[in-house]
């Protein structure tokens, strides 16, 4: 029996679970919230890390390994790694690629490695599971001198989420992942698709940041590059206005004024233009990635919805697939819409593809992944 503690570390916030690898069991869960601010959890990161711990009480024995989510490991970190000296200044020297992100994952490795100093921490990457891309999937056509000293490339991210629903999704189907090709549709506040080929991930949505791809809550995804040239110019907007403009005041938000997507059906179904409207982009840019990623894949198992509102959401999960019956895709209504958690299959049996719920679990990805390291 492995138990490992599982921490994701934001800038003011810490969200921990203690994990039973082996029954998957969630034995204490929790989240610290404002650190160094006034009236919050905590003093800071350090100061969290003993709050976790009294909160774990005698659980905090049992703690065999910790694994940490980080966003950003570059082109240095492909795989789960033991947290050393070494690995936390490479994932500094990569954290310009994510400074909103990286430095608040350091942040809880310095201080957990402080309060849990005598079990290994492992780190575990976003970005790993895409590092499989082939060159012409990663590479940008810019000077490719500008690009090499800069780090400028497409890294992808929810790889942990990528890749433990690729593998419910063979559990599912009862077939080896090594044998399946699978478009995975992460779908929530954040979103990114994936193109999966025997198990590896040859192209993906996100690209030098988690910017990149499809509409997501408040963030643009894709757009001419000459957007924020033009609104330089004309309008005045500084970079970070322009910062702030593409990763906050866009996406859905931006389109509806509702940041919440079950916000956005409801008005759509209660005849709310703009709703209607921006649910119609949201799902013609899925289905754009799911066109050009079929045609790279050269063939479809099947197409698997994941996260918030792919799992939460059957007319959401409907707008997508519905448009795309000549490519053999359909959903079946009632396996679409009836109640359930788990993974699951929504498409008529026998035509094309499949089309899957499958839940993600990025903490029990995190917590495997850490338990394979060290076992």
């Amino acid at each position: 029996m492995m138990r490992v503690f599982v921490v994701n570390s934001g800038s003011s916030s810490i969200k921990y679970q203690l994990i039973d690898v082996d029954s998957a069991e969630v034995v204490l869960a929790g989240l610290l919230e404002r650190l160094g601010e006034d009236g919050g959890d905590a003093a800071d990161h350090e100061h969290g890390m003993r709050v976790v711990l009294d909160r774990l009480g005698d659980e905090a024995a049992s703690i065999d390994a910790v694994g940490h989510r980080v966003v950003h490991g570059g082109s240095a970190f492909t795989e789960p790694v033991l947290v050393s000296d070494d690995v936390v200044a490479g994932i500094e020297a990569v954290s310009e690629l994510a400074p909103l992100h990286n430095p608040a994952n350091l942040a809880g490795i310095r201080a957990a490695r402080t309060v849990l100093h005598a079990v290994p921490h492992v780190a575990v990457f976003d970005t790993a599971f895409h590092q499989s891309m082939p060159a012409e999937a990663y590479t940008y056509a810019i000077d490719r001198a500008v690009a090499e000293r800069h780090g400028v490339r497409k890294y992808g991210f929810h790889g942990t989420s990528h890749e433990f629903v690729a593998r419910g999704a063979a559990d599912l189907l009862g077939r080896p992942l090594d044998e399946l090709t699978l478009i995975v549709l992460h779908l929530g506040n954040g979103a990114s698709v994936a193109a999966i080929d025997s198990g590896r991930s040859i192209d993906t949505s996100m690209g030098l940041t988690p910017l990149q791809g499809l509409v997501m809550g408040t963030r643009s995804g894709d757009l001419d590059p000459a957007v924020l040239v033009h609104l330089h110019r004309v309008a005045g907007l500084s970079v970070d206005e322009l910062d702030t403009l593409l990763n906050t005041r866009s996406g859905i938000l931006g389109l509806t004024g509702h940041g919440d997507m079950r916000d956005v059906t409801d008005a759509a179904a209660g005849g709310d233009a703009l709703a209607e409207a921006g649910l119609a982009v949201w799902a013609h840019r899925i289905r754009h990635y799911i066109g050009a990623y079929l045609a790279q894949l050269g063939g479809l198992d099947a197409v698997v919805f994941t996260a918030g509102v792919g799992e939460n959401s059957p007319a959401l999960r409907a707008r997508v697939i519905d448009r795309l019956g000549h490519l053999g895709l359909h959903v079946d209504p009632f396996l679409n819409e009836r109640a359930a958690r788990g993974p699951r299959i929504i498409s008529p049996a026998g035509e094309g593809p499949a089309v899957l719920v499958v839940p993600t679990n990025e903490e029990l990805a995190i917590a495997r992944a850490t338990a394979a390291l060290v076992g």
